[in-house]
């Protein structure tokens, strides 16, 4: 099959860049598996198994797509129909708005409660390729928690996380964001159970994940997805979060984490409860692998080439986006 992935972005990244990611690695295991794959991305991309093309914003979409082209994998929703088949991965939340154009009917969201909230029915789970996180050793010993988001974002909700390790008597290390930049008071910035990372990937990030007890994630909206999740669960840290959006869907039950909108009772669930690095590393490999989700995107691909829609509808913010989000109870 020939495949073309399209984005108004430059690959690789090199530190977070989730949407960028998740397209690296649906092309990757595509190419893998014989099919022939070209990116329509910016300038200055470049990539090992795949062709590149560059994206030009001021021409259509379909004089940029190569003749002999099966599908075309958007990340972005098109102003346009084209002429190819097509479908488009939306990984962001649309905003609530009486001047909100519907989606394409052929969106795919990230996660059931993403859809759901959008008026679709058809989502994909997120995945990651492992061999990115080489291995980790999940008997090392671990002295802190951590925050994985971008960290001046209020919906990730840093305050919150840093209170729930806190009451706890835990450390926490911030993964996204730095003193400067970080929207939270005078006094936590000078906090030494704090350590903040700024925006840092590879390696580096993997070994901050690889010695921690487990990811405080307490966001204050709907996650559509969150790939922060999946790479700690597969580090052996269980989840501390609240539940909103996909967080119910990843965090199926109490092997995994806990999930509240209680500080204090996420706090005394970071040393009451007993969680098996094991049992978490397991439920990214078995549910959350980059190669589950192109199964089900070529599932998606064949659909979509015999005619037929993926929604019943064309979907649109169905105006819980919104919804009270000020804080967690104390």
């Amino acid at each position: 099959m020939r495949i073309v992935i399209a984005h108004r972005t430059r690959i690789p990244v090199t530190t977070y860049g989730g949407t960028e990611r998740i397209m690296w690695w649906l092309g990757k295991e595509l190419a893998r598996r014989g099919h022939d794959v070209t990116y329509l991305v910016d300038q200055g991309s470049s990539c090992p198994f795949a062709t590149i093309l560059d994206f030009n914003s001021n021409k259509p979409i379909d004089s940029q797509i190569p003749a002999e082209t099966d599908i075309v994998h958007l990340f972005f929703q098109p102003k346009e129909a084209l002429e190819k088949p097509y479908l488009v991965t939306n990984q962001g939340n649309v905003p609530d708005g009486d001047k909100i154009e519907p989606l394409d009917q052929n969106t795919v969201f990230v996660s059931q409660n993403h859809a759901e909230r959008h008026q679709g029915q058809c989502f994909v789970y997120n995945g990651i390729d492992l061999e990115d996180y080489g291995s980790p050793q999940l008997e090392v010993e671990r002295s802190y928690f951590h925050f994985l988001a971008k960290a001046s974002w209020k919906a990730k909700n840093l305050n919150d996380a840093i209170k729930i390790a806190h009451h706890a008597g835990q450390q926490i290390q911030v993964v996204g964001g730095n003193r400067l930049t970080s929207k939270i008071s005078l006094i936590d910035k000078l906090n030494p159970r704090i350590k903040f990372h700024g925006m840092i990937g590879g390696q580096k990030k993997n070994e901050i994940l690889n010695h921690s007890k487990g990811l405080i994630f307490p966001v204050l909206w709907h996650e559509p997805f969150g790939i922060a999740l999946i790479e700690s669960l597969y580090f052996g840290c269980p989840v501390f979060g609240t539940p909103y959006g996909s967080l119910p869907e990843i965090i199926i039950n109490e092997n995994v984490g806990v999930l509240s909108n209680s500080q204090r009772e996420l706090s005394e669930s970071l040393l009451s409860h007993k969680f098996s690095s094991k049992d978490c590393q397991n439920h990214v490999i078995e549910n959350f692998t980059h190669q589950t989700m192109v199964n089900r995107y070529l599932e998606l691909y064949e659909r979509v080439i015999a005619g037929e829609q993926l929604n019943e509808l064309q979907p649109s913010a169905l105006g819980t986006l919104n919804e009270n989000f000020s804080g967690l109870e104390i």
